[in-house]
């Protein structure tokens, strides 16, 4: 009401208001013009470059970063297809832009599978925020070594290594990432970052992960219908959490498929935590208290394909090496995360696989004992997991409250009964009947699952197996996949888009 206080609106005669509301209508068609005016377009080709036509929104470049370094706040970068063998950085002040191929298979950002000093990225948004990109492939960006900088196809980083948030708003839909050699890193990567999101995505053949989101508290992050594969773990998260929702996708011949985890000291701070509510939300204790199974969960994997995480020939480094081989989901020294309506299948060593992890390992003084605490799984189905064989292989496996650190000691996580009940098909350790009456979610309080130095030697029997059973080598590079089917939904008129798309593109920011 701001301009009407202290005056009735009845006080105003109706052909006031209907020049009033003339007035404002004609000063927002000005501003929507002139916004979209000053909006700008960069396109990107291989072609020639036209001297002449070229309309006064619009300009051509040779190369992504020139295009790049020419935007400001609300730009377009169109890329044209063709393979581009560049590097290319976002950094401040070229926020709030929009870098999209026109064609998802066709434009090709390519690393050549070459390793220099410092390592090759393909796109690398640096401390920037609200950047988009979409319908492109990057591929063979390679690690300076195995365990080296570089290696990563699309990142988006608020401060690699930092220790705080230091962006918001990371936006990629249609995007293929992969690498046919060793030394990729990871495929598409948020770090230290918040409020982003990924949809219609695809990654193979990383040494470390397909796709990664970790470094960040209060993730606000939402990742749908993507398919990872061919890599030494699926989707890893270190120390993520808040609202954190990965759905709706699949995740198949990978070492490992899905695992969040804690981490000290790497892209702290710790822990890797799901609850919604907690009081402390930008460092909370590393090792938090749940006081009863009945927690807010915000991190929740749901509805996903988790299937045929069975893969020693796709290459690791010194960290995923690590990782006990062979399960669906791996959940080590994570708190308040829900597992829930995922079909999880011939994965050899457990569907879900879930422990305590003190880290660094062997215990030394700087070690955190990362619990296994407040989790919860339910309406999963299972089938033929654990074939692999050992004492704790199966459905699921849980280990926790050996070393007795912290005060949760691994305590309150539950599994669904009910009409929650998970599907079971195979051994688990707990017990299936355990699992649905001492860790049932019914019970306001569930115990520590050790199971004592047996279970210890499990996890590490898989650890050995992932270190001295694996071959190396690179993996295929994948078949064409979807298109974004509306290449230029939203985008300015200009000359590879001439005409606005009937359905306007949605800059929506999901949770």
């Amino acid at each position: 009401m701001l301009g009407l206080r202290g005056h009735s609106a009845r006080a105003i005669p109706r052909s006031r208001w209907m020049t009033c509301l003339a007035i404002a209508a004609a000063a927002v068609g000005v501003n929507a013009a002139s916004a979209m005016a000053a909006t700008h377009v960069e396109i990107v080709t291989q072609g020639k470059i036209p001297t002449e036509g070229v309309p006064a929104n619009t300009s051509y470049f040779s190369t992504i970063q020139a295009a790049v370094n020419a935007t400001k706040a609300g730009d377009w970068v169109l890329i044209e297809p063709g393979v581009y063998t560049e590097e290319v950085k976002v950094k401040r002040p070229h926020r709030d832009i929009h870098i999209r191929g026109l064609n998802r298979n066709t434009v090709i950002l390519d690393g050549q599978g070459l390793i220099k000093p410092g390592g090759r990225n393909g796109i690398e948004v640096v401390k920037d925020n609200e950047v988009w990109i979409e319908n492109m492939t990057a591929r063979n960006f390679e690690r300076e070594s195995l365990d080296g900088p570089g290696g990563n196809d699309f990142w988006w980083s608020g401060g690699d290594g930092s220790g705080h948030v230091g962006a918001h708003g990371w936006y990629g839909q249609y995007l293929t990432a992969y690498d046919t050699g060793l030394n990729g890193g990871y495929g598409i990567f948020a770090q230290n970052m918040t409020k982003g999101w990924w949809e219609n995505i695809y990654a193979s053949g990383f040494n470390d992960s397909g796709i990664y989101i970790g470094a960040c508290q209060e993730c606000q992050a939402h990742v749908n219908k993507a398919t990872i594969e061919y890599n030494a773990v699926g989707y890893s998260g270190s120390n993520s959490g808040g609202t954190l929702v990965i759905e709706n996708s699949v995740f198949a011949h990978n070492s490992d498929g899905i695992v969040p985890n804690g981490e000290n000291p790497g892209d702290g701070p710790p822990p890797n935590d799901g609850e919604c509510n907690r009081k402390n939300k930008i460092h909370p204790n590393p090792t938090p208290h749940f006081e009863s199974t009945a927690i807010a969960r915000c991190e929740v994997f749901r509805k996903n394909l988790i299937t045929e995480n069975n893969n020693l020939t796709v290459p690791a480094n010194t960290s995923t090496i690590k990782a006990p081989y062979g399960a669906g989901i791996q959940l080590p020294g994570v708190y308040a995360e829900e597992i829930t309506e995922n079909t999880i299948t011939n994965n050899p060593s457990d569907g879900i696989m879930a422990f305590e992890y003190p880290n660094p390992y062997p215990p030394q003084e700087d070690t955190i004992y990362f619990e296994l605490a407040g989790n919860k799984i339910a309406k999963n189905t299972f089938a033929n997991n654990g074939y692999a064989g050992g004492s704790g292989a199966g459905d699921i496996f849980m280990q926790g409250g050996l070393f007795g650190k912290g005060k949760s000691q691994s305590t309150m996580n539950c599994i669904g009964t009910g009409a929650e009940a998970n599907t079971f098909a195979d051994k688990s350790l707990p017990s299936q009947t355990e699992l649905e009456t001492t860790f049932g979610c019914q019970n306001a309080t569930t115990p520590n699952p050790n199971g004592g130095i047996k279970s210890i030697e499990y996890i590490l029997e898989n650890q050995y197996v992932s270190e001295h059973f694996r071959s190396p080598e690179g993996q295929p590079a994948p078949a064409a996949q979807e298109p974004m089917p509306k290449p230029c939904a939203g985008v300015p008129a200009d000359p590879v888009c001439p005409n606005e798309e009937a359905e306007p593109y949605s800059r929506r920011k999901k949770s």
